[in-house]
């Protein structure tokens, strides 16, 4: 081999070494930050914006309260593989918050209003204790939902939402209506409740091997398109609302979720 070829080889075996260096050094950053997650994802402060600052917090969720609109901006929780279980805890009244100052809204106002108290943290997803099962009764947690789109769509979608907690293990979970100006409103007088024109549900698996999150965008109507047709990025929830849903989540990971409408690593089944 002469020494110009000999170098040629040489400069080349070092550019790729190089290059693979870089991308090696890349990918560990980002691995790095997601192991950081992991490690501490029962510490670790997921707790999304508040437009409103009224932060409320239960033994089995938090949520945003909206006075204007007399529900939750958002409610927030972690959702265990071994938080699904079946017993059959009695139902219990729907009741204002104790812990909402201004009063939340009265029960009273869905009452012929032509439509269902809907649970935004689900009574199903917290009957591990009759405690945590009780608190979803609170009249902070419910919005006025139509009854076709309560027992229809945005069931199937809390059912799937169940079916991926215990595949992947462990999801952060936070849900919402879209309170914007000019909303359809029930009930009289300082007890009118806002009603939603399109719903939320946002979910982030942050446990091992893969990091990864997905958003839904749902009519206030029912449908029998696939759950995967209401697939959209988490920055357009973001921009309707206001919100910041992972504002603790280091730069690297949260541009990548926040952006992405890519649904091809969730089991669909």
């Amino acid at each position: 081999m002469t020494t110009a070829r000999t170098i040629k080889v040489i400069i080349l075996l070092l550019t790729i070494a190089v290059s693979f260096w870089l991308n090696h050094s890349k990918n560990n950053s980002v691995s790095d930050d997601i192991e950081t997650v992991v490690k501490n994802d029962f510490s670790f402060n997921y707790t999304p914006s508040s437009t409103t600052g009224v932060i409320i917090k239960h033994s089995g969720y938090q949520l945003s309260y909206s006075e204007k609109h007399e529900q939750a901006e958002w409610v927030a929780y972690s959702l265990h593989k071994n938080d699904i279980v079946y017993t059959n805890h009695e139902r219990p009244f729907f009741i204002n918050d104790p812990k909402v100052r201004t009063q939340s809204a009265d029960w009273r106002s869905y009452k012929n209003s032509g439509y269902d108290k809907g649970h935004l943290c689900p009574a199903g997803d917290k009957r591990y204790s009759k405690k945590a099962h009780d608190e979803t009764f609170f009249t902070s947690n419910i919005t006025p939902q139509k009854h076709n789109f309560n027992a229809g769509i945005w069931n199937k979608l809390e059912q799937k939402t169940r079916y991926w907690a215990k595949k992947y293990h462990h999801l952060y979970v936070i849900t919402g209506g879209v309170l914007e100006p000019n909303l359809k409103t029930i009930g009289n007088g300082k007890n009118k409740v806002s009603v939603p024109n399109k719903f939320y549900k946002i979910l982030l698996d942050y446990t091992e091997p893969e990091i990864k999150a997905i958003a839904f965008l749902i009519p206030h109507q029912d449908s029998t398109k696939p759950l995967s047709s209401f697939v959209v990025s988490i920055d357009s929830i973001e921009q309707l609302t206001g919100i910041d849903f992972f504002p603790q989540l280091p730069d690297s990971i949260e541009s990548k979720l926040e952006a992405s409408t890519n649904y091809k690593n969730w089991s669909f089944r």
